[in-house]
């Protein structure tokens, strides 16, 4: 079994280790051995601090994320996605799949419905315990998780708060004409449950073996008492789920591996390794349902917070709903001849919140001096190419009638290309140094500049994001040159 009580309250980087022979590496040590950390592996403070108000504001600026109905005086905890939001969100998504599913022969994909039978949610535990401990102030009536205070008193006021009280956490709609309780539906607080009540389906439809999971990429809800930080804590969240089902005792093996896997894939989208860690629940902490779970911790600005889950749920799940529904959902073992209930390891990842990591990780400022000989602010998200909503830009030096043909000409090859792999965008507003700082600002690793010289030369200018080095290429090379610098 894991040891808690070693790390109780600890900040520390790994996995603890087993009391047993059972063979494996911890996260850390099996990602240095492989060259996916660069440099120590000590966990270093963001530099400098950030505010979260710079992120919030750039996303609006530049149509990454809006407040949802703003012209209203907003909804408090909810966000739309704008148009370079929808993309570097997709983009995340879609890298996920690609790992996570298409490149392993062990994974299918399912979406559920994010409506069920009001009998999942008892079968799983929700309605009777899915709950949070809820106290108010009784001079100015603010409400608090109380197991996220560390003091006896309202923390705005020094008002006295209330003795708590459990608080549901689902939220809780009709599903017919008739507001009565035998309408009542709820909408999910996790996409788990919908890949258990397949498992049948599942099984029968494409006859894995285990150990095998099925992926879920979908929307969740909670009504939940405390939120904020921006996207990190919301009421409507998408989930990267996985439910990865295993032979009873090959659970714990399993699940060190998994998390292995879902550090590596933080590692492929970009974020800075040594602003990550991991950190076992303690025993008073876990699920009802948990033997085991670990998170993956992200460091913002505020402190550490969880980014991804990654839990032992053992055979709770499977168990509970052949009670509930009288189905039998087992295995069965050939080596054996006989019907197991599997376990379950379950990667689960908030969509919002690695978004959320990524901005705040490829956030920077930097001095520069520009062709005047004035000190300016670049400001500039160093995405990685993968992920960043757009991937090249095209930008005629300006907006001229000779230029613009040959400069749309170059757009509309590009942006039907396969080698390029995501969006191109056209960009003639304003002068070349403010497109320029507009495109690092979004994250473009490349822009393509026609000038004058490509009327003649037949060649522009391709000019990098981060190092702002400019290199002439040939319009017969083009793409070629632009996928070998994304690494696509």
């Amino acid at each position: 079994m894991y040891s808690y009580d070693k790390f109780r309250g600890a900040k520390f980087e790994g996995l603890a280790s087993r009391n047993s022979q059972l063979s494996y590496q911890p996260p850390l040590i099996y990602l240095r051995s492989h060259n996916l950390f660069k440099g120590s592996i000590t966990l270093a403070e963001n530099n400098p601090p950030l505010d979260i108000e710079k992120i919030s504001s750039l996303c609006k600026r530049r149509g990454f994320i809006f407040q949802s109905s703003e012209i209203y005086g907003g909804l408090a905890s909810t966000w739309d996605y704008g148009p370079l939001g929808v993309e570097l969100k997709r983009n995340v998504k879609d890298h996920w799949w690609n790992t996570m599913v298409w490149e392993r022969e062990d994974m299918v994909g399912l979406d559920a419905s994010i409506l069920m039978h009001p009998d999942t949610w008892r079968a799983s535990g929700h309605l009777e315990s899915f709950t949070d401990p809820l106290v108010e102030c009784t001079d100015c009536n603010r409400r608090y998780r109380e197991d996220h205070l560390d003091t006896e008193v309202c923390p705005e006021c020094s008002g006295e708060l209330t003795e708590p009280r459990l608080f549901h956490l689902m939220f809780k709609t009709f599903m017919g004409p008739v507001e009565e309780d035998a309408s009542i539906v709820y909408l999910r607080p996790e996409t788990a449950q919908g890949i258990f009540v397949n498992f049948n389906n599942v099984i029968n439809s494409t006859r894995k073996k285990l150990p095998f999971g099925i992926a879920q990429i979908g929307k969740s809800f909670r009504n939940e008492i405390t939120t904020g930080n921006f996207i990190f804590r919301t009421r409507e969240f998408e989930m990267m789920e996985i439910e990865y089902f295993v032979m009873p005792g090959e659970d714990e093996e399993i699940h060190d591996k998994w998390i292995q896997d879902c550090l590596s894939w933080y590692s492929a989208i970009g974020l800075n390794s040594k602003n990550l860690r991991v950190r076992p629940h303690d025993k008073d902490e876990l699920s009802h349902y948990a033997k085991a779970t670990y998170d993956i911790e992200y460091k913002f600005p505020w402190g550490w917070g969880e980014i991804q889950g990654i839990a032992n749920r053992t055979d709770y799940d499977l168990k509970s709903h052949m009670e509930m529904s009288g189905e039998k959902l087992t295995y069965f073992d050939d080596s054996s001849g006989q019907h197991v209930i599997p376990y379950v390891i379950e990667p689960s990842s908030g969509v919002d919140r690695a978004v959320m990591a990524l901005l705040v990780d490829a956030y920077n400022e930097e001095e520069i001096t520009s062709a005047s000989g004035k000190t300016e602010t670049r400001v500039l998200l160093k995405l990685d190419p993968s992920i960043s909503p757009v991937k090249v830009a095209v930008l005629p030096l300006s907006r001229n009638d000779r230029l613009t043909p040959l400069a749309k000409s170059v757009f509309d090859i590009l942006r039907k290309s396969n080698l390029i792999g995501g969006h191109v965008q056209y960009d003639d507003a304003q002068s070349i140094g403010r497109r320029y700082r507009r495109q690092d600002e979004i994250g473009t690793p490349l822009c393509v500049t026609v000038d004058f010289d490509s009327l003649d030369d037949n060649a522009v200018t391709i000019r990098e994001r981060d190092s702002m080095e400019q290199t002439r290429v040939s319009l017969d090379t083009l793409e070629s040159e632009l996928s070998l610098k994304l690494k696509i």
